[in-house]
C-alpha cells in the first residue's frame, strides 16, 4: 500500500496575507479558496511539481500558533536558481549553505547539503534543499 503526505496546515494569523505571500511570492498554485459563512475558510496552495499542498485558513484547521511550524522543506534540482528566483521574488532568503558532506561522490557536490532557509510573514520556517540526483 502507498501512503502519500498530501496536506500539510500552516497555522497563519492573517489568511489573505499569507495567501498572498505563498502565491505570489513563493509561486504556489491556488488550489481553492473557500469560505463557509464567516466562520469557515479553507484555503489550499501546492508549489509547482509537488503532490504535497499546505493549507491556511480559520474553522475546519486545528488551532495552532501562528509561526509555529518549523522545518518544512521544498526540494529543488538546484539551490542556486532556486535562491535567485526567492531573491528575485522580494522573499528574504538565507545565503545558500552547505550542510553536512556527501557520503557518496555525487555529480554535483550539493546534492543532499546545499540548503537555504525563509520564513513566511508569521515566523512558519522552511528549508529548501537540493537534489538532482538520488542514489
Amino acid at each position: 500500500m502507498n501512503w502519500t503526505l498530501e496536506v500539510v496546515i500552516v497555522p497563519v494569523s492573517d489568511i489573505d496575507r499569507a495567501k498572498d505571500f505563498y502565491s505570489n511570492k513563493l509561486g504556489f498554485v491556488l488550489d481553492h479558496d473557500t469560505a463557509v459563512g464567516d466562520d469557515m475558510r479553507i484555503v489550499q496552495l501546492t508549489p509547482l511539481g509537488s503532490g504535497c499542498s499546505i493549507v491556511i485558513g480559520k474553522g475546519a484547521v486545528p488551532k495552532m500558533e501562528p509561526g509555529s511550524i518549523q522545518g518544512l522543506q521544498l526540494v529543488v534540482p538546484d539551490i542556486h536558481k532556486a535562491h535567485a528566483e526567492l531573491v528575485e521574488r522580494g522573499v528574504e532568503v538565507s545565503d545558500v549553505q552547505v550542510l553536512g558532506t556527501n557520503p557518496t561522490p555525487m555529480p554535483d557536490p550539493l546534492d543532499n547539503v546545499g540548503f537555504c532557509f525563509f520564513s513566511d510573514p508569521d515566523g512558519n520556517g522552511w528549508a529548501v534543499q537540493q537534489i538532482s540526483t538520488r542514489p
